[in-house]
């Protein structure tokens, strides 16, 4: 895929925002939904501390366990029954990840976007 310099301008700056902001995981992995106590998280989640979002509060984040604080993709998440959507930042996330995440959220639209600089 060939990129425009917007499109690099783009993730350079995705790539800045996560990795010079700490990430505040409030919800652990293995820890229950707050409105939904069936509902597990299978990774930590939380948010960019230092950020803000259109729900008031910080940039979401999943955190995969590769290591390295690399942005792995960005995932748009479409609550049709809401109305809603949300965008939540995938940071170190390997393939097995992306598709335990995307299993979470199975019950909205989602689409997942790679980052193409991440090696």
């Amino acid at each position: 895929m060939n990129q425009t310099p917007d499109d690099r301008a783009f993730w350079q700056e995705m790539n800045e925002l996560a990795s010079s902001n700490p990430i505040i995981v409030d919800r652990p992995k293995g820890r229950a939904h707050p409105r939904c106590p069936d509902l597990i998280y299978p990774l930590d989640y939380g948010c960019l501390e230092n950020t803000s979002a259109s729900d008031g509060g910080g940039i979401d984040v999943w955190l995969g366990a590769l290591g390295a604080k690399t942005l792995t993709g960005i995932l748009c998440v479409f609550d049709k029954l809401k109305l809603e959507m949300e965008i939540k930042l995938l940071i170190a996330c390997s393939r097995e990840d992306i598709n335990t995440i995307q299993q979470f959220h199975r019950d909205v639209f989602v689409l997942y976007i790679p980052n193409p600089t991440a090696n």
